[in-house]
């Protein structure tokens, strides 16, 4: 006896359901907008209004003369990016060691570490700067105490090395920041291996430890270039006026009605060495497998 197919129950359609994210959509979309609003106000457009006035003249009409006009501040380029470069490395030199002194103490010392390393972060940059100042001026703490000592003053203040001097400790705490982050999230076990393997503290230093962190090197090394190669306040009174960068030129030319393209061009030519830097720090933290906060 063949046995017949029982028909399949009708099940009645059921109404498309909503999506579970789409008011969570919605509210990050709505959250986004003072950013949005942000960035386009204070980011963009500043950037599109220096274009503008880069390649126009005084009567707005289009003209490369401001930026061939910049041959004439070559020395002041070169000058801001080898201070630049000057004070990366020594805070690199000084700040990878002292990150790594940090990550190897317990927790209670790291915090009091981080606390003495952020502790002048808390004040600004002009109190910091002018601080500097009175210690190291002609009249200031350092000289005074060489002169009772019947020793000659140094000149600090004024000079190239006063310059690199308060870029360093200006911007120290951003190179050693983000190196110690890398380094506190560092797996031990690839150095207990690298021991077990027969290497040396230098081997495991040079070979483990250093390609591990380097993500957070490019890091640091981006966020003390940067401010670096763009300061004008720490060379105008570490430089006691002596020091052109390409920070006080850029504010020179814009007091100056005559040259404001060409402080416009200035700016724009800074815009993109930056942007260059940020694109190299992105290249190296991709190949490292993430940027380091």
């Amino acid at each position: 006896m063949k046995h017949q197919a029982l028909p399949q129950a009708e099940h009645p359609p059921q109404a498309p359901r909503k999506s579970k994210n789409t008011h969570r959509n919605f509210f990050q979309r709505f959250a986004a907008v003072p950013h949005v609003v942000w960035t386009v106000m204070f980011i963009v457009a500043p950037m599109l209004f220096v274009f503008y006035f880069a390649f126009t003249d005084a009567e707005g009409r289009f003209s490369i003369a401001n930026i061939v006009h910049l041959s004439q501040y070559t020395n002041v380029f070169i000058l801001s990016i080898a201070f630049a470069l000057i004070a990366t490395v020594v805070c690199l030199l000084i700040g990878y060691p002292l990150a790594y002194f940090m990550s190897r103490q317990s927790e209670r010392a790291q915090k009091i570490l981080m606390v003495l390393i952020m502790l002048p972060m808390w004040c600004n940059l002009l109190i910091r700067t002018y601080a500097l100042m009175a210690l190291l001026d002609n009249g200031g703490l350092l000289n005074s105490l060489l002169g009772k000592l019947g020793l000659e003053p140094l000149p600090i203040v004024g000079s190239y090395f006063g310059v690199i001097l308060g870029m360093v400790y200006d911007f120290l705490p951003y190179m050693v920041l983000p190196i110690f982050t890398a380094m506190t999230k560092l797996d031990k076990r690839y150095i207990e291996a690298s021991s077990d393997l027969g290497c040396n503290s230098w081997q495991t230093m040079t070979k483990v430890i250093m390609p591990l962190t380097l993500s957070g090197v490019v890091s640091g090394v981006t966020m003390v270039f940067v401010p670096s190669i763009s300061t004008f306040y720490i060379s105008q009174k570490l430089g006691a006026g002596k020091i052109d960068l390409v920070g006080d030129t850029i504010e020179r030319l814009f007091q100056n009605a005559s040259t404001y393209n060409v402080g416009a061009a200035m700016s724009l030519v800074m815009m993109i060495l930056i942007i260059v830097s940020l694109a190299v720090m992105n290249k190296f933290s991709d190949e490292e497998g993430g940027m380091v906060p």
